[in-house]
Order: C-alpha cells, then sequence, then structure tokens
C-alpha cells in the first residue's frame, strides 16, 4: 500500500501538479520571478535593516534556506546523478526556475493574510489563508495536521538518518550518540521559539552556506580546464545525446524534477510559514526574498554538489568507479561518448 501510494502521489501527482501549477504562475505572473530577479538581491539589502521586536526578511530568508537546504541537496543530487545521469541536473535547474514562482506566491500569499500576535509578532503560512482567504476552515485543519505529521515524524526522521549514518561512515561515532547530541542541541534552540531559532540561523545558514560554496569554488577553480566540458556533458545528458548514459531522456526528466521539488520544496507549503512571521514593508517584498530562497537552494547549492561530484576521479561516465591514479579529467570527460552505464559514488 505504501508503495503503491508513494508511486502515484510522488510519481506522478504531484511530479504533475507541482509543475502545471508552477508554470500557470509563472505564465499568469508574466515570468515574474526573471522580470524582479536583480530586484530580490535589492530586496536582501533592505532585508539586513532590523525592526526592534520584529523578526527582519533577512531571518525568514535564513530560515526557509535552512529548511530547504538539507539531505537533498547532497544525497539527492548524487542519486539523480547516479540513476538519471549528469542530465538530472538541468531538470533540477528548470524545476527551480519554475518553483520560483511557486514560492513567490505561496509567501506573498502567507504575509497577505499574517496574524499579528499580542506580544508583537506574527503568525501565517497555508492553513490561514486557506481559512481566511478560501474559507474553507476544515481544508486549514487537515493541512495543518499532514504538514505536522510531514515535518515532525517524516522530514526529522530522514535529515537526523543522514546525519547520523554520515558520521557512521565517515568518522565511525554510533548513531545514538549522534542521535542524543541533535535532540540536546535543536531542543535548547527550538524550545526558545521562533526567534530563537531566526537568531541561530542568521549565523549559522550564511556560514554553512558560504563555506560549501567556497569549498564547490575551490574545486572548480583547480580543475577550471574541465568545467566547459562538465557543462557540455550536462546538457548533452539532459536531452538524450549521450550514449554513455544508462538512463538515458526519461530518467533525467524524472528524477532531476523529484529531486529538484524534493530539495527547493516550492510548493510544499512548508516556507509560507516561515515568511508570514516577517515584518515587511510589503507581502511581495517576501515573495521576491522567498523566491531566492528557492534559487539559492537548488541552483546554486545543488550545482555546487553537482560540479564536486563531476569533477571528482569518483565520477566515470562510462562506469564504474575510477582509480585514484587515473587520465586527465577532460578525458574522463570526453569518454562519455561511448557505451556504460553512469555511476556516481561518495
Amino acid at each position: 500500500m505504501l508503495a503503491f501510494l508513494d508511486d502515484l502521489l510522488w510519481g506522478k501527482v504531484l511530479v504533475v501538479g507541482l509543475i502545471a501549477l508552477g508554470l500557470v504562475f509563472t505564465v499568469g505572473s508574466r515570468f515574474v520571478q526573471f522580470r524582479y530577479f536583480g530586484r530580490m538581491f535589492g530586496v536582501l539589502g533592505e532585508a539586513v535593516r532590523r525592526q526592534p521586536g520584529h523578526l527582519s526578511s533577512f531571518q525568514a530568508l535564513m530560515l526557509s534556506v535552512a529548511g530547504r537546504v538539507g539531505a537533498g541537496n547532497i544525497a539527492g543530487v548524487a542519486v539523480a546523478i547516479t540513476l538519471g545521469g549528469p542530465g538530472a541536473i538541468f531538470w533540477m535547474w528548470m524545476v527551480a526556475l519554475i518553483g520560483m514562482a511557486t514560492s513567490y506566491f505561496e509567501c506573498t500569499l502567507a504575509q497577505l493574510y499574517k496574524q499579528p500576535e499580542p506580544d508583537g509578532s506574527y503568525r501565517g503560512g497555508p492553513a490561514f489563508y486557506i481559512a481566511r482567504g478560501l474559507r474553507q476552515r476544515w481544508l486549514a485543519m487537515v493541512f495543518s495536521v499532514l504538514l505536522l505529521v510531514t515535518f515532525g515524524f517524516g522530514f526529522n526522521a530522514v535529515q537526523s538518518y543522514t546525519v547520523a549514518t554520515s558520521l557512521a561512515d565517515s568518522f565511525g561515532i554510533a548513531p545514538h550518540w549522534t542521535g542524543a547530541v541533535l535532540t540536546v542541541v535543536l531542543g535548547t534552540i527550538i524550545f526558545g521559539g521562533v526567534k530563537r531559532i531566526a537568531q541561530v540561523a542568521d549565523v549559522l545558514v550564511p556560514v554553512m552556506a558560504g563555506g560549501y560554496i567556497l569549498l564547490a569554488l575551490f574545486v572548480v577553480a583547480t580543475h577550471l580546464g574541465d568545467v566547459p566540458a562538465v557543462f557540455a556533458l550536462i546538457v548533452k545528458s539532459a536531452f538524450g545525446l549521450e550514449p554513455a548514459i544508462g538512463g538515458g531522456m526519461g530518467a533525467a526528466i524524472l528524477l532531476g524534477v523529484k529531486r529538484g521539488l524534493f530539495s527547493n520544496e516550492a510548493g510544499l507549503g512548508s516556507a509560507p510559514n516561515v515568511a508570514a512571521v516577517a515584518h515587511v514593508p510589503h507581502p511581495a517584498s517576501q515573495g521576491i526574498v522567498q523566491a531566492f530562497s528557492v534559487f539559492i537552494d537548488t541552483v546554486v547549492i545543488c550545482s555546487c554538489t553537482a560540479f564536486i561530484i563531476l569533477l571528482s576521479p569518483a565520477f566515470a561516465p562510462g562506469g564504474g568507479r575510477r582509480a585514484s591514479r587515473s587520465p586527465s579529467r577532460r578525458s574522463r570527460v570526453s569518454s562519455a561518448n561511448g557505451g556504460g552505464s553512469t555511476s556516481a559514488s561518495p
């Protein structure tokens, strides 16, 4: 039953529905994510200014990036490349550009229907604009319960499992010790309320994302001559033009779309809850900032992972793992013109 529901919802309904809605929002808004792309950086500059007693738009952005960036940006990208080939990355980019419009609208609506609290903070999200905008209180309650179960159990399990197994495989740390430390640290942060969570994310997320981007830039800089060949490999694989990629165009599209949606969470309904708590001059300002967070998550962070994998000796377009001493990277990328299947190993 679980396998059937997973195949139905994740393999068909959600993929088609989220992409279709993203295209509707994109066309209906006259490509808002492209028209206001430059404005995203301007709003980001304004967002750094803090209002005493309120969460700034920048802090809300950091919270949403903290929620979006996770296992999907590292393990998810590796799985997409392994099963769908490098072309999956191209379709992840396309999904992100469409998802930016979805995130713009869902987060703008969250700001529009947010509710002020006695302490000066705000509450809001999809449940609020479903209840107050659509006047469907029962549907808002169903959404709230599903979101609570999803994040309270499912997403926490995915992230904690990834952290625990990664530390166990890399450093031999027992998973129960990792779980205990995560519980204490995260409990201390979470029970401090949304303001403490935002304060921690305000510091942690720029360091986390910035450090990872710098690492990726170092890898790219040390293999600069191979970058054009990697770009060509991604584009050719995306359209089934690389015979070495066993997954083919269909697998590249499906894996890229799935992993892109899982990674950036556009349309999931999680980011609007964070977007609603920010104090902004206009609801659309937060929509623009949150659209930018989708760009950061998928186009920037996922691309960092992709280039680290595709420029590493572990990736071999024509077969399995490469030996540590092997021909130049340029010859490995060009060797994708002949037989075999795609493999990406840690």
